[in-house]
């Protein structure tokens, strides 16, 4: 999944490429040891501390935070779906070593 945290603002703080799991109704997520609750379509509150986060699927073509935000930024990729990203999704296993792609 693509990760995003943002700031008050609606600045982006982090974003990254990383597993994470669903519960039963899909209304909830759990990511590095957090719950997220759904509170819009793939925006999501952290259950601890208030935080907006947006979660979705990793694009083929790498546009990740989507065409409607400005800028490039690095978006971290997580070292256990790496191969999987660059592979699987990207197509381009030629960059499996690559910790960060600019979205």
């Amino acid at each position: 999944m693509y990760v995003e945290a943002r700031r008050p603002d609606g600045g982006i703080r982090v974003a990254r490429i990383a597993r994470v799991r669903f519960s039963k109704s899909g209304r909830t997520i759990y990511y590095d040891g957090r719950e997220f609750r759904a509170v819009g379509r793939g925006e999501y509150l952290d259950s601890d501390s208030g935080e907006t986060y947006w979660f979705s699927g990793p694009r083929r073509d790498g546009n990740d935070r989507g065409a409607n935000r400005a800028g490039s930024f690095q978006i971290e990729i997580d070292e256990a779906v790496r191969r999987e990203y660059w592979t699987d999704i990207r197509g381009e296993p030629e960059r499996v070593a690559d910790a960060v792609t600019h979205g």
